[in-house]
């Protein structure tokens, strides 16, 4: 009786049903056919809403849309096109940047295309790059930066696995930087091989646009600087980033009204954040009794066979995660799967925070991946492009993104240098 009720959540998730309600259902079945009350679906929640992190996600949320809603993605291109237009490929690196920047603060919720696309195709298109580069330059950049602080999907990743957000934050660093380097490589090639003409470096110009800009530069370092400084805690940083953002946007470029804009913004950005955090409930409450069951230690005995070694698991790891990140948005990603592959990876000595920059790779080039990645459909609507030219677009850069996948997935050192640095 039990197992044709979970299938029937099942189906039900197939059909369309919100994942929060399927999580939720499922774990009070497999409570109650154990003979546990459901209660204990409740009092994870309420482990969870007692974690301090978790004030981090609605803080920097809001953070993420003042900065979309506001005058800064204009201000940021306009900088990064002064910086390094004279650079082979500059527009398109100044897109890498921009929209690196803005992932970093609205954790690849699609924001980032929707705020910068209509800023930044046009620009691409006009300084004579291909459509069809582009288009996969932009739909790819849509969850580049998803490993710099202060990512959503790096806080929530570290609240569910129980590892430190300030190390993991130090982990991603690097990875990031090489994910950056390397479409920007492809993209100064594209920019040679198109012929296209490099403009002179203005000093004037840039210096106009940095003092435009010049509220909205400073925050990134400050907060890295301050939680590695010790001087405040990645949940004191959101506060400051929050606080910050609504000085600058609201009273001193006045971007946004105060009465107006301000609320509805407000309002938006939490439903998201709600919408995360009843899935996170749900599925902790489900972890719980998945935890209790040993049903991590029952895959494990199943896959040794078949996987023999800690390359052969990293292997197989990639390849599942590639189609997750496709199938599932990030956040009920980490939030379903994590628990789960934590002892698998531990028994095959795999470090928790290297696994966490493995696991936030893999979706982040998921959202770009084929048929379903969630950036594919976001860039079709927002561009009015057939999705199967999306589909199209976003194969070089895929390609690249899986090299570098591929490094950081066996280059343990390149996630743990920084940590080990400030930590040792």
């Amino acid at each position: 009786m039990t197992g044709l009720l979970i299938a029937g959540c099942l189906l039900l998730a197939l059909a369309g049903a919100p994942l929060f309600a399927v999580l939720a259902a499922i774990a009070v079945i497999a409570f109650t056919a154990a003979g546990i009350p459901p209660v204990a679906v409740i009092v994870e929640m309420y482990r969870m809403a007692s974690q301090p992190t978790l004030l981090a996600i609605p803080l920097f949320t809001f953070g993420g849309y003042l900065l979309a809603e506001s005058g800064a993605p204009r201000r940021l291109v306009r900088l990064s096109h002064a910086l390094f237009g004279w650079i082979p490929g500059g527009v398109a690196i100044v897109a890498l940047l921009v929209c690196s920047f803005f992932t970093a603060f609205t954790g690849a919720s699609g924001v980032t295309i929707v705020a910068l696309g209509g800023l930044l195709f046009p620009v691409l298109m006009k300084e004579g790059y291909p459509e069809r580069f582009s288009l996969g330059l932009l739909t790819s950049s849509g969850s580049l930066g998803l490993l710099f602080p202060p990512s959503l999907p790096i806080i929530l990743y570290a609240m569910v696995a129980s590892i430190s957000v300030d190390r993991l934050f130090a982990a991603g660093i690097l990875p990031g930087i090489m994910l950056i380097l390397a479409l920007a490589l492809f993209s100064g090639a594209t920019a040679k091989r198109n012929r296209i003409r490099t403009q002179r470096f203005r000093l004037k110009e840039a210096v106009l646009a940095l003092k435009e800009a010049g509220w909205e530069i400073p925050l990134p370092l400050v907060i890295i600087a301050g939680i590695y400084t010790g001087i405040f805690t990645a949940t004191e940083a959101a506060s400051v980033t929050a606080a910050y953002l609504v000085v600058v946007e609201v009273f001193i470029h006045r971007d946004i009204h105060w009465r107006r804009e301000l609320p509805q913004i407000a309002r938006e950005s939490m439903v998201l954040v709600g919408g995360i955090l009843i899935i996170l409930g749900s599925a902790l409450g489900l972890t719980n009794y998945l935890v209790d069951a040993e049903v991590p230690a029952a895959i494990f005995d199943t896959i040794r066979g078949a996987l023999s070694s800690r390359w052969t698991f990293l292997i197989a790891l990639n390849v599942f995660l590639l189609i997750v990140g496709a199938l599932m948005d990030i956040f009920s990603a980490i939030i379903v799967v994590v628990p789960l592959i934590l002892p698998i990876a531990a028994e095959f000595g795999v470090n928790p925070i290297h696994l966490g920059i493995i696991f936030l790779t893999n979706l982040e080039i998921g959202y770009s991946t084929p048929p379903v990645g969630l950036n594919l459909f976001i860039s079709s609507f927002r561009f009015r492009r057939p999705v199967l030219t999306l589909y199209r677009s976003t194969l070089p850069f895929i390609g690249l993104m899986l090299i570098v996948l591929i490094i950081v997935t066996y280059w343990e050192g390149l996630s743990l240098a920084l940590v080990r640095l400030i930590y040792r």
